[in-house]
């Protein structure tokens, strides 16, 4: 009746998902964020945002892709046939991610060989910017950086070759192996680092609450942002993986369990962070929130100067560092590039192996440009504009459509309360009417008034001080052109004999 690949077992769906949303935004985002947004009160906003838009959003997502069978597209098809394009746009947004995350894990490949005789030197920004990366002027690309490329096309051999395999002897096998190793490594990383000297300092700097922040509106915001970016919702990973369950799930279990299970990784992930920075804070003879990073240069500048600091076992440290930035990256990549091999797939009616081919190898050549001289500051802008007017304007867009338009809540809850031990109650239903679309719709219209402000006034300087014509086809045309390209393979037909069955479901569910 259904020959739809599926998970082999409920702990392989649980670990892809939870390997989707453990990422490196876990390690080099969630501590920063927490450390500027209130220190231990932000938990405070940070759970009560994963209560009232991570978990309910996901419990959505779970349902959707259960209900219809389908990848993103096709699942928007199938619930609304004008809300198509919605999948769509989650699917083209979920490529140009793909397309500079692969080359993030390429410098993390690279840099756990450098650990190895710690051949960054003791001047690490220079060496990530002028030695590693080389650099060239913004719009530039300078040709290729040998030391990006090769690592480069190892991370999509093995990406694509896992994706090739398929649902159950690639994904789910592959995260088998990843998540429970990067469990171990991390927490290896985590027990050194707490009992490095000055760490105690570092872990009070993060855990000191300052409950005055939480009367700042925008410290809210942080913190729903940092839930929805971190747990790769909105963007047709967990439709895609949900799609993929057995007709007996337990969806909001499963929901919880991979909510919770990465915030702790977080958590985890800050004790580590802080407790590193402590130790650097303390050998420096500065105070902790005066070597405080985050992004890229917390874990290719900052992370490369502890390594040197530390009084023993240096190279050891740093391998096990950058592999964790590995493995988590891979587990979150797989899961990227699978909306667009499903999409592919039942749009076109092709084998997988031909949506692997076809949409990973254009997406492995589109990845090319950011292992250029000027590579840096192309994902720099492109993953800018593609998280804030990308994923954040997809959650918000999802959310009112199918709760205030065409008023799918009431469905989806009857159907994750028929197959799931816990039933969903009026919070779930409040969440994502009323709390969610505020909070979003708040965070959309700052970013907005602040992006256009910075491009129509000179005075106020762009994203990055960069020029405007770079930001113009560098963010604002990687972010408008994947929503448009979204809109356009609406209108491109459906292969197979779908479209009457679709059309029940539709009638169905009115």
């Amino acid at each position: 009746m259904e020959n739809r690949s599926q998970w082999g077992t409920r702990a392989g769906f649980i670990l892809a998902a939870a390997g989707s949303a453990i990422g490196l935004g876990n390690i080099w985002r969630f501590p920063t964020t927490a450390f500027e947004n209130g220190g231990g009160a932000f938990m405070v906003p940070y759970l009560i945002a994963l209560l009232t838009a991570g978990i309910p959003i996901l419990i959505m997502e779970f349902t959707m892709g259960h209900k219809y069978r389908g990848s993103a597209p096709l699942t928007y098809k199938k619930m609304n046939k004008n809300t198509e394009w919605i999948g769509w746009w989650a699917v083209l947004v979920a490529f140009v991610i793909s397309t500079y995350y692969s080359v993030i894990i390429a410098w993390a490949i690279s840099y756990s060989i450098f650990s190895f005789n710690l051949n960054w030197g003791s001047d690490t920004e220079g060496f990530l910017f002028g030695n590693y990366l080389e650099t060239a002027a913004p719009g530039e690309f300078g040709g290729f950086v040998p030391g990006v490329l090769i690592p480069l096309i190892i991370v999509w051999i093995v990406v694509l070759g896992i994706l090739y395999r398929g649902v159950k002897k690639g994904i789910e096998m592959a995260n088998r192996i990843f998540i429970p190793l990067l469990a171990i490594v991390f927490l290896i990383i985590v027990i050194r680092a707490v009992t490095l000297p000055g760490a105690f300092e570092g872990l009070n700097t993060f855990f000191t609450p300052d409950f005055g922040a939480l009367s700042d509106p925008d410290v809210w915001v942080a913190a729903y942002g940092q839930i929805f970016f971190t747990m790769s919702i909105a963007f047709a990973i967990m439709i895609t993986y949900a799609s993929y369950l057995p007709k007996k799930s337990d969806i909001t279990n499963n929901a919880f369990i991979v909510g919770f299970g990465n915030s702790s990784f977080e958590l985890l992930s800050g004790i580590g962070v802080f407790s590193v920075l402590g130790f650097m804070a303390v050998n420096q003879g500065v105070a902790v929130d005066e070597v405080v990073a985050g992004g890229v240069g917390l874990a290719f500048v900052v992370f490369p100067q502890i390594i040197n600091q530390l009084p023993a076992l240096n190279e050891l440290f740093g391998v096990l560092f950058f592999a964790s930035l590995v493995l988590a990256g891979l587990s979150s990549l797989i899961s990227i590039i699978e909306t667009y091999v499903a999409g592919l797939s039942d749009k076109f009616k092709i084998s997988r192996e031909k949506a692997v081919l076809f949409g990973g190898g254009f997406a492995a050549l589109v990845s090319l440009v950011f292992a250029t001289r000027g590579g840096l500051n192309f994902l720099d802008a492109a993953d800018y504009f593609i998280n804030q007017f990308g994923v954040a304007a997809l959650g918000l867009i999802e959310v009112i459509v199918i709760a205030w338009f065409v008023r799918k809540l009431s469905d989806f809850k009857s159907h994750a309360n028929e197959i799931s031990d816990m039933r969903l109650g009026s919070w779930w239903t409040a969440s994502l009417m009323v709390i969610t679309p505020v909070v979003l719709g708040y965070n959309m219209i700052i970013l907005l008034r602040q992006n256009l402000m910075q491009q129509f006034e000179t005075d106020t300087g762009n994203y990055g001080n960069y020029p405007d014509s770079f930001i113009l086809y560098g963010g604002w045309f990687v972010a408008g052109g994947a929503l448009l390209i979204g809109i356009i393979m609406t209108f491109i037909k459906w292969k197979g004999s779908d479209n009457k069955k679709d059309n029940q479901n539709n009638g169905e569910a009115k």
